[in-house]
């Protein structure tokens, strides 16, 4: 296997073949060594990709058929969602914002999470598309390094920061977590990608279509704060935990930037590729 793929299926963790037409059940695969819970195995980390490169082709012939539409949000239970506003360049560029000095934190509800093909229910009429790419933690900590940062790191994959701007503005100052947690306004998925042996995490492609019309295309190395720099800063202020969410940063074409402005309506479909990660698709109901 060129890369473990971290996946969830009817509850219970699995690997994504690299065919990613297929699957196998990680417990089952490991003969009850690791667990079937998700969770579980991102506290495992090491012990996962030690599986996953064992398995086979003969394994994947003989693996389950995967129907995308029944992948689950591959971390179900985070304990901390942390998102950062404002961390591309051409994304301050057209929000009228300054570069931030450090990272402008926010966070995001467990109770937002979406799976990788979910639907989303709009309220009001400023729902608004955001692509980003997602860090999620394996070995937690506090005041981690920056050059010891990707240690730490379980794996990368798509996520959407689908926010109601009408709420995130109501006040002045605006408030952001309630804005960005609307049930099923944090997609994440189709997987979690190993990191280490991602070899292009650091410049990694990022598209997002909205019912077919790009609206977001750029390479990651757009970042202002990049994603060591990203975990090492938290971790000065928060104690990072196993399974831990960071939605590292959304870059320009979102709906409030455009003029006029272009928010979801119902029957739009978003896709969210980002290279090598995979792609979420959530339609808008």
């Amino acid at each position: 296997m060129a890369s473990a793929r971290f996946g969830c299926v009817d509850g219970r963790a699995v690997l994504i073949t690299d065919s990613l037409t297929s699957y196998v059940d990680i417990e089952k695969f490991s003969s009850g060594k690791l667990p079937s819970e998700p969770m579980a195995c991102l506290e495992r980390w090491s012990e996962v990709c030690k599986v996953a490169a064992s398995l086979s082709p003969t394994d994947d012939l003989n693996a389950i058929a995967l129907n995308a539409n029944k992948l689950e949000c591959p971390v179900p239970r985070p304990r901390q969602i942390f998102a950062i506003g404002i961390n591309y360049k051409a994304h301050a560029a057209e929000m009228n914002n300054p570069l931030p000095k450090e990272p402008l934190v926010f966070t995001k509800f467990q109770s937002s999470l979406n799976s990788p093909n979910g639907s989303l229910t709009l309220v009001g009429e400023k729902c608004d598309f955001e692509a980003e790419l997602v860090a999620v933690i394996a070995k937690g900590g506090r005041n981690i390094l920056a050059d010891e940062a990707w240690g730490h790191v379980a794996g990368l994959c798509v996520g959407q920061d689908v926010s109601d701007r009408a709420l995130q503005y109501a006040n002045t100052p605006p408030q952001f977590s309630l804005g960005k947690s609307r049930a099923g306004f944090t997609p994440i998925g189709p997987w979690i990608t190993d990191a280490a042996s991602l070899t292009t995490r650091a410049n990694l492609e990022m598209t997002c279509r909205v019912s077919g019309e790009i609206m977001q295309h750029t390479q990651t190395d757009d970042m202002i704060f990049e994603i060591p720099e990203i975990i090492s800063y938290l971790s000065t202020i928060c104690e990072l935990f196993s399974g831990d969410v960071i939605y590292t940063g959304t870059p320009s074409g979102v709906g409030a930037g455009r003029t006029p402005q272009r928010f979801l309506r119902s029957g739009d479909v978003i896709e969210t590729t980002i290279q090598d990660l995979g792609t979420l698709t959530n339609k808008c109901i």
